[in-house]
């Protein structure tokens, strides 16, 4: 019997496009939990030791962070979205 592999985002990450696609859908979708999940996917993606280098942290800091029910603070949050190359953007909604 041929067993599953586990689906995993962060395998189909490859790219700054994509990367942003990704966050920004979470952003529209989902709650700030999932938004930090979707940064954990995101720093897999790219590289924890990489991320950890840019953004100061260590990587069990790193890790700790963007973990489930975890509450980052929202400088840690900054410096992750800017070490994964993105950027957050304002716009007035349309209600």
């Amino acid at each position: 019997m041929m067993e599953a592999s586990k689906f995993e985002i962060s395998d189909y990450l490859d790219s700054k496009e994509m990367i942003a696609e990704y966050l920004n859908t979470v952003l529209e979708e989902g709650n700030h939990s999932d938004m930090i999940t979707a940064l954990g996917h995101v720093a897999k993606a790219i590289g924890m030791t990489k991320i950890a280098e840019e953004t100061g942290l260590s990587r069990p800091s790193l890790y700790k962070a963007l973990s489930d029910k975890s509450k980052p603070q929202f400088a840690t949050i900054m410096k992750v979205l800017k070490a994964v190359g993105g950027q957050l953007t304002i716009k007035p909604t349309t209600t």
